[in-house]
C-alpha cells in the first residue's frame, strides 16, 4: 500500500493545487515553514492550497537562504524582482514583434 500526502485539487481554472503537507515534503521543509511564509506574504495560497508555482516559490527561497545566505525578506525581493524582469522581457519581445502596436 502507497501513502501519499500528494492531495491535490483542481481548481476553477483546471490548475492542480497541493496541500501545504505535500508543499513541505517536495520542499523539505516543515509546515511550519510553509505557514509562516503564507502568514507574511511571502506565498499566496488559495484558500488552503498552493499552486505548483508557489511550491517552486517555496524551494527558490530555500536555495537563496541556505546556498547564498539571503535573508527571507532579500529572497522573496529578488525573486519578485526576477519576475518582474521577465515580464517586461516579455513584453519587450511583443513590441518587438509588432512595433505597430507598440503605440
Amino acid at each position: 500500500m502507497t501513502f501519499s500526502l500528494s492531495k491535490t485539487v483542481v481548481s476553477l481554472e483546471g490548475e492542480q493545487l497541493y496541500t501545504f503537507e505535500y508543499a513541505a515534503l517536495i520542499t523539505e521543509t516543515s509546515m511550519t515553514l510553509v505557514k509562516f511564509y503564507v502568514d507574511l506574504g511571502v506565498i499566496e495560497p488559495i484558500g488552503s492550497m498552493l499552486h505548483s508555482r508557489e511550491i517552486a516559490r517555496i524551494a527558490q527561497i530555500q536555495r537563496l537562504r541556505q546556498d547564498l545566505g539571503v535573508n527571507l525578506v532579500g529572497a522573496a525581493m529578488v525573486l519578485d524582482m526576477a519576475q518582474e524582469i521577465a515580464q517586461l522581457r516579455a513584453q519587450i519581445k511583443v513590441y518587438q514583434a509588432h512595433p505597430s502596436k507598440a503605440l
